[in-house]
């Protein structure tokens, strides 16, 4: 829920006995600074730019008429199997006539290319799963209003206790609306992004044991 990078320091105490396993790879919204701070805690990590917020920023300096376009041309980059494929669909576009009337949205791309192109070492599937952090802003942004009023913790105990809470008390609330959209109650009340489903998270769980076997291993 924390936004600035310079918290991330000073969170590593902490967070000091979390599996290393949890804290190889971080999908973020390029706030500056954040993966220098990430990478300091934890060097072995592996920081990928959020590809949703690298397309609204693009997005930023193109005109409305345009944007269906621009999003179709930046689609062939990040879906290329392979980074030269995809260096090859982001010169195509910058030399394109959309590339040459918004140039800045070709810098975009080419300011976080180091950051993007770890996503692409991964297969179909699993991009789906770890493309971007949507899935989280919500949850943060609920957890930012349920702070705002609070002037201080007492503790580190005590703001994760309370951030706890706040996690159970959104997650209750969201599965009683689905339940009531859906016109029957829950069949369980399970929290965390309770009763949320990834598609085709099967074939993704299954590229992702390829890519990181020792991951898995405990579990098998």
């Amino acid at each position: 829920p924390f936004r600035s990078s310079r918290l991330i320091g000073a969170e590593r105490q902490p967070t000091s006995d979390c599996r290393q396993s949890l804290q190889q790879s971080l999908c973020c919204d390029g706030l500056k600074g954040l993966p220098e701070a990430v990478e300091a805690t934890w060097p072995d990590s592996m920081v990928q730019t959020c590809v949703v917020h690298l397309i609204r920023a693009a997005n930023r300096w193109v005109a409305y008429g345009d944007r269906k376009a621009v999003s179709a041309s930046l689609k062939k980059v990040y879906t290329a199997p392979d980074e030269t494929t995809a260096k090859a669909a982001l010169e195509e576009f910058a030399d394109s006539e959309l590339g040459q009337k918004y140039p800045q949205s070709v810098k975009v791309w080419t300011d976080a290319w180091d950051r993007f192109v770890p996503f692409l070492q991964f297969p179909p599937m699993a991009r789906k799963v770890i493309y971007t952090t949507n899935s989280i802003e919500s949850m943060n942004n609920e957890l930012r209003k349920a702070t705002r009023n609070r002037v201080q913790f007492t503790n580190d105990d005590s703001a994760i206790k309370t951030l706890w809470l706040m996690i159970c008390n959104i997650e209750d609330k969201r599965a009683a609306k689905r339940a009531k959209q859906g016109k029957k109650a829950a069949a369980t009340s399970g929290r965390l992004i309770e009763g949320s489903k990834v598609t085709n998270w099967k074939q993704a769980i299954n590229q992702m044991a390829v890519a990181y076997p020792e991951r898995f291993t405990n579990y098998l």
